[in-house]
């Protein structure tokens, strides 16, 4: 807070952060020494507000990106204390907003935008050329022919279905506004459904050992919600298949005893490479990419997501054979004993 004299008479510990300085070396002081702001033309900040003989109906100044010695780049709002409607400027109340972290945030959105363009791009092409191929010579095309373009299309319009279904979980998690709707699940079941799914595709069937518990029957009672659990075995399963080698074992098992209810854990490991141990803190975050660059590199964020909302817990580590293993638990029992 500056004062009519164009001192600061008031700062709190966050300010004195920010300015880089102790409250004794800004409390009394002229505020254009103490805080000499630019803006980014190199114009001096107070200056051009004239905060105190500029207009009588003037309130203040929006926020603004300056800039302080050293080039620290800070959000700042000016707003005039008067006495009455439009007498003198009292006093200027200034608040500091560090840049940085805005900036953080606006670049993880431009990352977000430029990663969804990148993935449809791809897809939105096939199917624009398949159609636009198929209304213009039709009959140029033998049954297969057209089979396999129309098989095409839905394979991607499918993908940007998966997509736009990720974006809006990203959203979900972000704001705390992800609903989990829980009921029984049998989730040896769900992996086999999705084993079998995978070997449909074209993906040989042997490369897959399931272990552990063979049914639900052989579990805690486990209450989720089974679409958002398919979510996360569907994308451990295909991260295992396109990013790994070899084998993939997945194992189910049960921990009775833990906790009140007990809980499941799933485990997928394969073959492969594995991941670096010093990028193990980074597997979960937005963006992330292993050795490849293929994706939008929110699958995985997704997948913890999805999981702590459960109230469970995922890990990432090296496998028995080498490559990558990740584990996820969930808390057993029925809605009340559930986390």
């Amino acid at each position: 807070m500056v004062d009519d004299q164009h001192r600061v008479h008031a700062v709190n510990a966050r300010a004195c952060s920010l300015v880089g300085a102790q409250p004794g070396e800004l409390l009394g002081q002229p505020v254009e020494q103490v805080l000499p702001l630019q803006d980014l033309e190199g114009r001096r900040w107070w200056t051009c507000i004239d905060a105190w003989d500029g207009l009588p109906t003037r309130t203040g100044h929006p926020e603004t990106l300056l800039v302080l010695p050293g080039d620290r780049e800070l959000f700042v709002t000016g707003r005039y204390i008067r006495d009455g409607r439009a007498g003198p400027v009292r006093q200027v109340v200034v608040t500091l907003r560090d840049a940085e972290t805005r900036r953080r945030a606006e670049l993880k959105n431009s990352a977000l935008i430029s990663t969804v363009a990148h993935e449809l791009r791809s897809p939105l092409t096939a199917v624009k050329g398949f159609t636009s191929t198929l209304l213009r010579r039709w009959d140029r095309f033998t049954d297969d022919q057209k089979r396999l373009m129309l098989q095409t299309i839905e394979a991607d319009t499918d993908r940007v279905t998966r997509l736009i279904a990720e974006l809006l979980d990203v959203s979900r998690i972000d704001s705390g506004r992800l609903e989990i709707r829980r009921q029984p699940i049998d989730l040896p079941a769900i992996v086999a459904a999705h084993v079998e799914r995978l070997g449909a595709t074209g993906i040989d069937r042997a490369r897959f050992v399931l272990s552990g518990a063979p049914s639900a029957a052989e579990l805690p009672e486990l209450w989720a919600d089974p679409d958002r659990i398919d979510q996360v075995v569907a994308n451990l399963l295909e991260n295992a298949v396109r990013h790994g080698a070899g084998t993939v074992t997945v194992a189910v098992d049960g921990r009775p005893d833990h906790g009140t209810a007990g809980e499941v854990v799933m485990t997928v490991s394969d073959e492969g490479d594995g991941i670096p141990e010093e990028n193990y803190p980074m597997v979960f975050t937005r963006f992330w990419h292993g050795s490849t660059r293929s994706g939008t590199g929110l699958g995985l964020y997704v997948v913890r997501g999805l999981v702590e909302a459960h109230g469970g817990t995922i890990t990432v580590g090296r496998g028995p054979a080498g490559g990558a293993e990740f584990r996820f638990t969930l808390p057993a029992g029925a809605p009340d004993y559930a986390a």
